[in-house]
């Protein structure tokens, strides 16, 4: 709990010189004159499943797809990605509007809610696709990712370095259509009532001031 409390602190801190100023909204929705201004983030932290069910939840994320990216084969199929020899990582692409969420914030989120420090690995799965890795859009994405990964290895929030990888992004390829959606279509499946609701849980009680507002 307190390398959690630590770790807020620090983005309290460092969020400031880099968020834009946010507008308001208090119901969260996004119109369709709006959608202009959405922008995409894409991180890999570990089982996408996982990773799609924290960010769906996050108030000014519009849509968060579950696919690969990373590696050299095109179209890759999940089987082929598990072997972990195609270079892909599990990730997610998230669409966002800037003025609900920052990238700041989606970073924080990111580095808060997997284990960045053990490499090709999150728990019990094990693999390069299951790598920490941040694709980064532009040269700003890049400088803000290089500047917390650094910064939290300076304040040593984890006991090991973080080993995240900050990539330039090229390629997305969507998974599967049954791996969309994965945790709600299937709460009750083992992995998900054992792995991925307890993280959730978690999140939700971290960031409550970041999800988005019940109908």
């Amino acid at each position: 709990m307190t390398k959690i409390k630590n770790i807020t602190v620090f983005f309290l801190l460092l969020i400031v010189p880099f968020s834009n100023c946010q507008k308001e909204n208090s119901k969260g929705k996004i119109t369709m004159s709006e959608n202009s201004n959405l922008q995409i983030a894409t991180f890999g932290s570990g089982c996408f499943w996982c990773t799609e069910a924290i960010f769906e939840r996050v108030n000014g994320v519009v849509d968060v797809v579950s696919g690969y990216s990373g590696g050299e084969i095109e179209n890759p199929t999940y089987q082929q990605v598990t072997t972990g020899k195609t270079g892909h990582a599990e990730c997610t692409q998230i669409k966002y509007d800037p003025s609900i969420i920052s990238y700041d914030e989606l970073l924080e989120i990111f580095w808060k809610t997997h284990d960045p420090t053990t490499p090709n690995r999150q728990g019990n799965d094990v693999g390069p696709q299951y790598r920490s890795i941040i694709f980064y859009h532009n040269p700003e994405q890049k400088q803000k990712a290089e500047f917390y990964k650094q910064k939290l290895d300076e304040e040593k929030i984890w006991e090991n370095p973080i080993v995240t990888e900050i990539v330039e992004f090229k390629k997305f390829y969507p998974a599967e259509n049954y791996h969309q959606d994965y945790f709600e279509r299937n709460p009750y499946q083992g992995y998900c009532a054992f792995v991925i609701a307890p993280k959730v849980e978690k999140f939700e009680k971290i960031f409550k001031d970041k999800l988005k507002k019940s109908e």
